[in-house]
């Protein structure tokens, strides 16, 4: 059975992400949507948030399974038996970043492969930073996210 991982922080899911894990569940047998607690950052929605906001926007994809987790990503991979790392490319940009994770990756597991996917054009300008950042200065971001995450983040920020 293949099994691909997608990991990131997911602050918030947004129609990018999605657009990626509904094409990464009909390409894959399993698709894992690892939400990182990354206590390098400081998160808009706490990872429970994130997890059950996720799990939402999922829902109808039997194949696709939400779960949260720190620490190294390779260790999660291993504990997970999964060799398939699944990122997503916007633009160029990101190409040089991306390409420096997946060496970093493949040195401390030499077994992993990193596949890339990139989103329809319609989501390719879509970031989790962006609608934060528009959500937080009273922006309506329902175009570019779930409705519930949407709710979410006006919850967040209009309180």
């Amino acid at each position: 059975m293949s099994t691909a991982v997608y990991p990131g922080t997911f602050d918030p899911i947004t129609n990018g992400h999605y657009d990626l894990i509904e094409r990464a569940a009909r390409l894959f047998d399993h698709v894992v949507v690892a939400i990182a607690t990354n206590p390098g950052k400081a998160p808009a929605l706490d990872i429970d948030a994130r997890i059950a906001l996720a799990r939402q926007v999922v829902a109808q994809h039997d194949n696709v399974e939400v779960v949260g987790f720190s620490g190294l990503l390779t260790e999660f991979m291993r504990q997970r038996q999964a060799r398939i790392l699944l990122r997503g490319l916007r633009a160029v940009s990101d190409f040089e970043y991306e390409l420096q994770l997946a060496n970093m990756n493949r040195a401390q597991m030499p077994d992993l492969e990193t596949v890339f996917l990139t989103p329809e054009v319609e989501n390719s300008y879509i970031s989790s930073t962006l609608v934060r950042e528009i959500s937080r200065l009273g922006g309506d971001v329902s175009q570019h996210v779930h409705p519930e995450v949407a709710e979410a983040l006006r919850s967040r920020y209009n309180s």
